[in-house]
């Protein structure tokens, strides 16, 4: 009888084992993220601020996130965009939340994630160039005045090397106008985000303009960022990166004016600054 229990717990045991093993391998598919990366994303951080040093290339987004190693291609159900990437600790978080919006019926779907210099180098030029209107405008040939016409992109747009989706710690959600989120599923989703997002880590950086955040881009809703490294980064930035470093593309000049870093790196929502 000895013998046969002992025969019964080894088999149920194995079993069990045999079952985390194989629920562990259908969560890893379903959320489609390397094997390796939970490990990862963990390890980096339990790191200290201090030992997460950011090199100023890497500030100012002159990298590729495909080949660098932080970083994770975005699976195809978590965005509507093909060949995106995110780091991989901010990747690891935005699934949790994810998984955690839709059990509350609410699709958080990424709709630009990392872009580097080159990449917010064509938007920005295809702006002040006037092949992108900016509020039905064509900034080329209507604003003359070449101070104004930074003022006017920066509403909305960041010059090259200063967005912080260079970092891969920012995300923008669902849709990219005001309006969208002020209503029906829009104003559902905003509402979750704001009373949970920050449960996985995620804040919003471009709050209301006023008092307590005078300067910088206008409100977006939809741009959220990884605040546990995102912070790091932000207060490397100033410390690495001076208005000389803001150059290679049209434009580049108006960046001392403007007082870029001050003024709109920095002109964050308080709760994202070190």
């Amino acid at each position: 009888m000895f013998n046969f229990k002992a025969k019964m717990r080894t088999i149920v045991g194995f079993w069990v084992i045999l079952g985390v093993i194989f629920f562990h391998c259908k969560h890893s598919e379903r959320i489609s993220l390397p094997t390796n990366i939970t490990q990862q994303a963990s390890s980096e951080l339990q790191s200290t601020q201090d030992s997460l040093n950011f090199s100023k290339e890497y500030l100012l987004g002159k990298f590729d996130p495909a080949t660098h190693p932080d970083f994770v291609k975005i699976d195809t159900k978590h965005t509507t965009k093909s060949d995106v990437y995110l780091r991989k600790d901010a990747y690891v978080a935005f699934v949790k939340m994810y998984d955690a919006a839709q059990k509350e019926g609410v699709n958080l779907q990424i709709i630009s994630s990392t872009r580097n210099f080159s990449s917010q180098k064509s938007i920005w030029e295809a702006k002040w160039n006037g092949e992108r209107l900016v509020d039905g405008k064509n900034l080329a040939t209507e604003v003359k005045d070449s101070i104004e016409r930074a003022r006017i992109i920066l509403r909305y747009s960041s010059m090259p090397g200063t967005s912080r989706h260079h970092w891969g710690t920012d995300i923008d959600i669902n849709d990219l106008n005001d309006s969208y989120f002020l209503s029906g599923n829009g104003k559902k989703e905003y509402e979750w985000l704001t009373a949970n997002a920050h449960k996985f880590g995620y804040y919003q950086p471009y709050t209301s303009k006023g008092a307590e955040r005078p300067n910088g881009y206008e409100e977006e809703k939809w741009h959220w960022t990884y605040l546990p490294i995102s912070k790091i980064l932000v207060k490397q930035y100033p410390e690495k990166v001076t208005i000389a470093d803001i150059t290679g593309f049209k434009g580049a000049g108006t960046a001392s004016t403007l007082d870029v870093i001050k003024n709109y790196v920095l002109g964050i929502d308080k709760a994202c600054l070190p």
